[in-house]
């Protein structure tokens, strides 16, 4: 079966009989995990645990780019909202992450210039329409985002913005999913991330395949989407066929987007990069090349990120790589919630404790 049209994942017949074909051909214990923070919400909000067979657990992995960003990462964004005559700007999921002793909201409340923007671009016109003050964008995410931080960054450069930079706190997917596969919790396929995808291709994930032989398919966000991507990786494990697939094909493509990746490409290069609860990962992170220089915070800032300790009880770590659900986490619904965070995992609004403690018990 192949979804193309809108009409094909929002029939609810095609989600009964993807279901219950599902239910039919699973008979090993299997643990798939959903690397998209925007599929574990959708799978909460769709019901699809409870269409699922008792054979089939999901695992929610590190695809909140908030979520898996170092708490020094977030103590130095906090660090630069305290810098005199400086606008700090980012997307608002995460403007409620605590620091080791504050947020980026606590310092706004403070007297901080921290404003919300809606697109890296917005945080340029931020710096052309204030010359007189430094303005810094906190460049969180995986490639999805990327590209269009290192077109704002080309745009300043060629307008001579120099009072605009960037955090480059940037990751990239493929490699996280080695760091995955090595990790304590055996992993038995991936539901690979539609909007990554996009950008990278289908190809992008084939070195990590051919090293693992691990199933992978990537996924849209319908429900329809993400029981034909479950049931493929069903009859990858059943038939002992493990292969690469696509199940997004209406979006995703094998190259993704060529444009998109050589505006990224230029701007930034590959980076070791620290993730919270898996820790440094060779190569999974991006970095402003040395012609762009001018444009990155760290060096503008001199910004020395220092080892923290994660907040003390907190189990975000072991739930971004599987090892925990939210419920087994001893501050879940406590002292940690949506109200009163703990962690980020609670914080944005793809990460897997906000996604348990909006939807858990409604399926």
């Amino acid at each position: 079966m192949t979804l193309k049209l809108s009409q094909d994942f929002h029939d609810p017949q095609i989600a009964r009989h993807l279901a219950a074909r599902i239910t039919r051909i699973s008979r090993k214990p299997v643990r798939f995990m959903e690397v998209c923070g925007t599929h574990t919400v959708s799978i909460f909000r769709s019901g699809i645990r409870s269409l699922l067979p008792e054979t089939i657990s999901l695992l929610s992995g590190p695809g909140c780019p908030v979520c898996v960003t170092a708490q020094k990462e977030i103590d130095a964004f906090i660090a630069l909202a305290r810098e005199p005559e400086t606008i700090v700007a980012t997307f608002g999921d995460l403007i409620r992450v605590p620091g080791s002793g504050s947020s980026l909201q606590r310092e706004k409340a403070a007297g901080a210039d921290v404003r919300i923007v809606y697109s890296t671009f917005d945080a340029v016109a931020l710096a052309r329409e204030n010359p007189d003050k430094r303005v810094v964008f906190l460049g969180v995410g995986f490639e999805t985002t990327a590209p269009t931080v290192a077109a704002a960054i080309i745009s300043a450069h060629r307008e001579k913005l120099d009072n605009f930079s960037v955090v480059s706190a940037h990751k990239t997917v493929p490699r996280a999913l080695e760091a995955l596969t090595d990790g304590e919790i055996d992993i038995d396929g991936f539901l690979l991330p539609g909007h990554v995808s996009v950008i990278i291709g289908l190809d992008a994930y084939r070195p990590f395949f051919d090293a693992h032989r691990v199933p992978c398919v990537v996924a849209g966000f319908e429900p329809s989407d993400l029981l034909h991507s479950i049931a493929m990786l069903v009859d990858q494990v059943e038939f002992h066929r493990p292969a690469l697939e696509n199940a997004y094909t209406r979006a995703v493509s094998a190259a993704g987007n060529p444009r998109a990746m050589a505006v990224m490409n230029a701007v930034f290069e590959v980076a070791d990069a620290d993730w919270r609860g898996i820790g440094a990962i060779t190569a999974s992170g991006l970095a402003i090349r040395e012609e762009y220089a001018a444009f990155d915070a760290v060096k503008v800032f001199d910004i020395q990120l220092k080892p923290v300790p994660e907040p003390k009880g907190c189990a975000c770590g072991e739930i971004l790589t599987g090892m925990k659900t939210p419920p087994q986490c001893p501050l879940y619904k406590t002292v940690c919630s949506p109200m009163a965070p703990v962690g980020p995992c609670m914080v944005s609004s793809e990460g897997t404790c906000a996604a348990y403690y909006r939807y858990h018990g409604e399926e």
